[in-house]
């Protein structure tokens, strides 16, 4: 039995067709994926589905009985507290308890009673409460009155309400936008444990690898279905594609030598009958559609010069707002070669830290030193507001840059993030919010700043932008301070994790799998907390969770020699590769004496020697760790 089935469909927009006899089945409990490039119709798609689109052909049906939700577009306010929002979702178990009030009849008050304990009505503060507190919202939140929120929180709310119905089928377009990372982490877990079918329309690239299990990828009008995760579409679809050019370059060549021979003999008489029989023979060679190469997004930072570390450090800093201090007593230090992404859910100061870093705020009590030619790119979203729509790419740049910079170089910067010639001279009002994304990191690294703060970098950027963005960080040489609810992003672009909460900011031993886990035991421990004494079990779990914390314990000093030996390999190949530059110049030869160049020829060795060294013991380390 299928639940949803897309038949042969057909959606044009302004006359351009977007999707043209398109198919699709879904099939109780699975989840999928939706992908394509920006514009390819997915959102659209969606639309079709809930019925606020009339596709122009085909046909899209649900199942009989079947039940479908999605996160309404309009998000919820008013005085009504967010778990009575919630609860108030499922409209046929508030509409029984409001007749339930009212009625007389005793009968019908028995089918009323029947029916709220087939949908478990009884269970429905309770597991409306574990939605919203996996979202973000603890339990004095939940009384709140949802016109206090602002309107990301208010998204959270209406994606809450969607969650908690339980449909058949759901359908969720890009939900993790308006959540922090712990909120990701949750619903990639409620997803993979949820028992109905959903549709997601995704750039999270973890919520595609962990919490679906096929994808569908709508691409050329149509819509072709892959097994497994993203990962697996990935290598899938790149295998296709070699396998079709391949297939392409051999007929290629067979069209290619026919074709000769027909242009050669055509015209001969006593050729003309085989002539004849190549021609129709190219007719009959199969039309194979072209590979269609999408375009590779990369993004490159320019070079920063390097400082002796640190490059800033905090002693015993408070910082705040107004008088309130929101974090105290930071001792923190970064050095160049730091990757740090910040932990902790939305509210609890990760981006009050950014602008201390940034040079934003200044710090209440306490000191912070910088080094004296740290240059700072600072990235947050809110700066999409600030941007002037009547301007253009190529004018903001040429405004941050002055005078010292030409249209030429401007330009130049621009196109370090995709932003080519069309784009830099199209107005900010008429660039996506991808674009406009890109135009911020451009702006924000045009002095190629040491220090790279990026508050959200991956919103409204697609998948491949997400990837360029990590190959871009992988090439940098500066530091890197991000905070970003895409999992995806920290554990390529992160080495150290720092969490911010309870109003200080401490180092985190381990990695995103252990932050899981950490957040898991938190929220066992809630429950464990809030359950009546004979319903809290034993202390196995507490058990548990100590021998984890003595294991991390034992494996810390290994952790720290790893990011020691990390730290020393990058700069010792940094001043290897210094060195064969400058042998590899004839100047240097003429300038200097034979032995001068004969010592730093013997350093450069000992330098590759030490990394080879290194290399190795990394390795040995690594092992342990994964062993562990």
């Amino acid at each position: 039995m299928t639940v949803l089935a897309i038949r042969d469909l057909t959606i044009r927009i302004a006359g351009r067709p977007l999707l043209e006899g398109a198919d699709l089945m879904v099939d109780p409990g699975r989840k999928i994926g939706l992908v394509g490039r920006n514009g390819a119709g997915k959102s659209t798609l969606l639309r079709a589905i809930t019925g606020q689109l009339q596709p122009d052909g085909g046909e899209i049906r649900l199942a009989a009985r079947a039940r479908m939700t999605h996160v309404a577009q309009e998000a919820p306010g008013g005085p009504t507290s967010l778990l009575d929002t919630v609860l108030a979702a499922d409209t046929e178990r508030a509409s029984l308890m409001a007749e339930m009030e009212t009625t007389h009849d005793g009968a019908r008050l028995a089918e009323i009673h029947e029916r709220l304990i087939a949908i478990q009505a009884d269970s429905a503060p309770a597991r409306a409460a574990i939605v919203l507190s996996g979202l973000g919202f603890d339990a004095a939140a939940q009384q709140r009155p949802v016109s206090e929120y602002s309107g990301g929180w208010r998204m959270r709310v209406a994606l809450a309400s969607a969650l908690f119905l339980e449909p058949d089928i759901l359908l969720l377009d890009e939900p993790t936008n308006h959540l922090d990372l712990e909120a990701t982490i949750w619903l990639e877990g409620w997803l993979a444990r949820f028992s109905g079918a959903a549709l997601v329309v995704s750039h999270d690239r973890g919520l595609l690898e962990r919490g679906v299990d096929a994808i569908a990828h709508l691409d050329q009008q149509k819509i072709t279905l892959y097994p497994g995760a993203y990962d697996n579409f990935v290598r899938v679809r790149t295998e296709r594609a070699a396998q079709q050019q391949a297939a392409n370059v051999k007929i290629s060549a067979q069209r290619a030598h026919m074709q000769a021979f027909v242009d050669r003999f055509k015209a001969q008489a006593s050729k003309a009958r085989q002539a004849q029989s190549r021609i129709k023979a190219l007719e009959k060679l199969p039309q194979i559609e072209s590979v269609v190469e999408d375009h590779v997004t990369r993004f490159s930072f320019p070079e920063p010069a390097e400082l002796s570390p640190p490059i800033l450090a905090l002693a015993k800093a408070d910082v705040g707002y107004d008088g309130r201090t929101i974090l105290g007593n930071l001792d923190l230090r970064l050095d160049q070669e730091d990757r740090i992404a910040l932990l902790g859910a939305n509210g609890n100061g990760k981006s009050t830290l950014a602008k201390l870093l940034a040079g934003r705020l200044e710090p209440q009590r306490g000191s912070i030193h910088r080094a004296p030619r740290l240059k700072v790119g600072y990235f947050a979203q809110h700066q999409t507001d600030e941007l002037d729509l009547s301007g253009t790419p190529l004018t903001h740049m040429q405004a941050a840059l002055g005078n010292k910079a030409t249209e030429t170089q401007c330009r130049a910067q621009l196109a370090r993030f995709g932003l080519d010639v069309e784009r830099a001279t199209t107005t900010i009002s008429s660039l996506s919010g991808g674009e406009k994304g890109r135009l911020l990191l451009a702006l924000c690294t045009r002095e190629a700043p040491q220090l790279l703060i990026l508050d959200e970098p991956t919103n409204h950027l697609d998948i491949d932008a997400r990837e360029a963005l990590v190959r871009a960080l992988a090439d940098y040489r500066g530091a890197v301070i991000l905070i970003t609810h895409d999992p995806h992003l920290v554990e390529l672009a992160a080495d150290k994790l720092w969490l911010v909460g309870d109003g200080k900011v401490t180092s985190f031993d381990g990695d995103l799998d252990d932050y899981r886990g950490y957040l898991a035991d938190r929220t066992r421990a809630a429950k464990q907390a809030n359950a009546p004494a004979k319903e809290r079990p034993r202390d196995e779990r507490k058990e548990r969770a100590e021998a984890r914390a003595a294991s991390k314990a034992a494996l810390a000093p290994i952790r720290e020699r790893v990011t020691q030996i990390e730290t020393d390999m990058a700069r010792m190949q940094r001043e290897a590769e210094l060195i064969a530059k400058k042998l590899s110049d004839p100047a240097t030869h003429a300038r200097f004496k034979a032995s001068d160049i004969a010592k730093v020829t013997q350093k450069h060795g000992f330098l590759i020697k030490q990394v080879a060294l290194l290399e190795e013991e990394w390795l040995s380390l690594q092992e342990k760790l994964e062993a562990a």
